[in-house]
């Protein structure tokens, strides 16, 4: 963007980590926002003045902003949204993919975990795979650990290591309780949230990346 601002115009780059699997201006909705992060990603020759402000604009509707260098800011999200993606889209094309199990059969009987991978799998290819794409480098090597640590867990299995797989799911419980307890997102059972927090739930539902 830089090559193609006007003198005196300051461009600051911003992630807001919000949203759903729907796209386009008719799936925003009023609480979008609140209390989801927005990542900040200002140039070094951005000038304080113009972070204050965009700062203030989104706290104005009750975001959580952070400032970060666009390379971190690649980083983090390569494994708490594009990995994710990644991981979703695989799974469902594997289940829709195998030849004993029927696509009626995987829509009639998709239990919780799947439905939730499903959804994530609902978004927009077109952004995907620019997504992908731009940020190919640590989406692979992200992708290279999230192997490695899959068949240390299929050889427990096949070793029939039951301490290394409850200590696994044990610490990874930890952290899914922790997104909870900052507020993420909501510790609700069965399939749909309470309804007095449904406007917020959808807000924390799906990501954009």
């Amino acid at each position: 963007m830089a090559p193609h601002l006007p003198a005196g115009i300051h461009f600051v780059p911003a992630h807001p980590v919000a949203g759903t699997e729907y796209s386009g201006p008719d799936s925003g909705f009023a609480t979008l926002f609140v209390n989801r992060w927005c990542i900040l990603t200002p140039p070094q020759e951005c000038r304080q003045p113009s972070r204050r402000t965009l700062a203030g604009f989104l706290a104005g509707a009750r975001a959580n902003v952070d400032i970060m260098t666009a390379e971190h800011h690649d980083l983090v999200l390569a494994v708490t949204s594009h990995l994710p993606h990644l991981i979703a889209y695989t799974i469902v094309g594997t289940a829709d993919d195998l030849a004993q199990v029927t696509r009626s059969e995987v829509l009639q009987f998709s239990a919780g975990g799947f439905r939730d991978f499903t959804r994530i799998a609902a978004s927009d290819p077109t952004m995907w795979r620019d997504v992908f794409l731009a940020n190919k480098h640590a989406r692979a090597r992200n992708a290279r650990r999230f192997k490695r640590d899959v068949a240390i867990l299929t050889r427990a299995i096949r070793r029939g290591d039951g301490d290394a797989l409850f200590d696994h799911f044990t610490r990874t419980r930890a952290i899914r309780k922790g997104i909870v307890a900052i507020g993420q997102d909501f510790a609700c059972a069965g399939f749909w949230p309470p309804t007095s927090g449904l406007a917020a739930w959808t807000a924390t539902s799906g990501d954009r990346g």
